[in-house]
């Protein structure tokens, strides 16, 4: 079968770039090395600025207690009657008698959500989330609220360092990981920003100065 001139011509091209690459304009950037430079500052103030640029609400807590006092006097203000919360670690800090507004009922119906995080990406504010933890895919995306208890230790720079980190914890990563930065928005309707209209309207942050039980 013959071969048209055209194609001719293109078979050509190729055979000759194969003989012939050309050099990466980068062979030093392959991945393994840092894109950003490193925090001035310390990585929750990082976070602390990041986070709340993006519309999220920060606390820093000293301890658990301090935590529960925040989230109490947060719960008054916010006068919610139906928080939900499913994961047993963090419901330990939780006795029904102090805080009888959280519960592990429905979801659908409740004004505000509580879980915890697997890591915070200091650069960027996000909180990082997968299906590996107790509250799976739907708690954080679905609650009005979404309330995140995370300790000091759970602090990283960058996302690559939280992956790399996930990796060494795991043989395989989770199906599913989130990067969530704040509460949801768009701009998809006549470019007019919306909040809260694929997931929370608040998010809120109780950074424990205390390490995590792992």
């Amino acid at each position: 079968m013959k071969v048209s001139s055209s194609k001719e011509k293109i078979l050509k091209k190729i055979r000759e770039a194969l003989s012939n690459p050309v050099p990466l304009p980068f062979p030093k950037s392959e991945g393994s090395s840092a894109i950003f430079p490193p925090a001035n500052d310390d990585l929750e103030i990082l976070f602390a600025k990041e986070f709340t640029a993006l519309s999220g609400k920060f606390a820093f807590c000293i301890d658990e207690k301090d935590a529960q006092n925040q989230l109490k006097q947060l719960i008054a203000s916010q006068k919610w009657k139906n928080i939900f919360c499913i994961e047993k670690q963090l419901s330990s800090l939780f006795s029904p008698k102090l805080f009888p507004e959280i519960n592990d009922a429905s979801l659908a119906n409740c004004d505000a959500a509580i879980t915890s995080c697997q890591y915070l990406i200091a650069r960027t504010g996000a909180i990082v989330m997968s299906s590996a933890g107790e509250s799976g895919r739907t708690v954080s995306a679905y609650s009005p609220v979404h309330i995140c208890l995370a300790y000091i230790d759970q602090l990283v720079f960058d996302s690559r360092d939280a992956l790399k980190d996930l990796k060494t914890q795991t043989s395989t990563l989770p199906s599913f990981i989130t990067f969530a930065a704040g509460p949801s928005r768009t701009a998809d309707i006549e470019k007019t920003l919306v909040i809260g209209v694929h997931g929370p309207k608040e998010v809120y942050v109780f950074l424990i100065d205390h390490r995590s039980k792992k």
